[in-house]
C-alpha cells in the first residue's frame, strides 16, 4: 500500500511462500502474488503460484520480467510513480502502462499474458482516481485487459464520508461503472457481493447470461 514500510526479501519469503503452501492444495483457481521483487515471484511460481502483480510495472526489478517470461506467467503490471505530479494525467498514465507492456513485450512475455492496471491509490490524488475512473475506457486503446482495484479505497471513504468498514455500496458503484467503462478484471475484498454486481454489470454491457437463461 501507499506509505508501506520495506521489508527485505528474506522476511518478504517468509511471509508469503507458507501462505502459499497452505492455500494452493485447498483451490482450484489461479493464485495471483504481489510484489515487484523477483526472486519473491521465481519463488512463489515455484510453489505454484499463477500470475504476478507488480506494483511497479516491471520497472523497480527488472528481472522479475524475467521470472515471469521464464514461468509463461501472466503479469498485471500497474502504474506507480513517486509523486502525484502529472503533466497530463491520463496521458502520463498511459504513456507509463504502455512503456510497461513494451518491456514486457521485449522480454519475451506473450501479449497475451500482459494485463494492465491504472493504478487507482497510488501516485495520485483523489480527484485522480475519479478521473481515471471517469475516462477509463481511454486505457483501452493500448490494447490489454485492463484490472481496476478501487475496493474501500479511501477516495470512496472521502466522497461517502465513511470508514473503511462501511464502504461497500461505493465499492459498487466504483466496480459497475468501471464494468460499464471497459475493465475486464477487477480486485475486491468482497468477493460474493461483487461477484453478484459483476455479473449483472456484464448481462448489461457485455451480454452475459446465466445458463438457465429463458429464452
Amino acid at each position: 500500500r501507499p506509505g508501506h514500510l520495506q521489508i527485505t526479501i528474506k522476511d518478504e519469503i517468509g511471509r508469503l511462500i507458507p501462505a502459499i503452501r497452505a492455500v494452493i492444495p485447498k483451490i482450484n483457481i489461479p493464485v495471483s502474488i504481489d510484489t515487484y521483487k523477483a526472486e519473491v515471484a521465481r519463488q512463489s511460481l515455484e510453489e505454484g503460484a499463477s500470475i504476478i502483480n507488480d506494483i511497479w510495472g516491471g520497472s523497480a526489478d527488472p528481472d522479475i520480467i524475467g521470472v515471469a517470461a521464464r514461468f509463461e506467467a501472466p503479469v498485471i503490471l500497474m502504474h506507480n510513480q513517486a509523486s502525484p505530479k502529472y503533466t497530463d494525467l491520463i496521458t502520463d498514465v498511459t504513456h507509463n502502462l504502455t512503456a510497461s507492456r513494451q518491456r514486457a513485450l521485449d522480454f519475451g512475455i506473450s501479449n497475451n499474458n500482459i494485463i494492465l492496471d491504472p493504478g487507482i491509490g497510488f501516485a495520485k490524488t483523489p480527484d485522480h482516481n475519479l478521473e481515471i475512473l471517469k475516462r477509463l475506457g481511454d486505457f483501452k486503446t493500448i490494447g490489454n485487459p485492463i484490472l481496476v482495484g478501487t475496493s474501500r479505497k479511501s477516495t470512496i471513504g472521502l466522497v461517502l464520508d465513511l470508514p473503511v468498514e462501511e464502504r461497500l455500496e461505493g465499492t459498487a458503484a466504483t466496480v459497475a461503472l468501471s464494468i460499464a467503462a471497459g475493465a475486464d478484471i477487477i480486485r475486491v475484498h468482497d468477493v460474493k457481493e461483487m461477484r453478484r454486481v459483476s455479473r449483472m454489470s456484464d448481462a448489461i454491457i457485455r451480454g452475459w447470461r446465466p445458463n438457465n437463461w429463458m429464452k
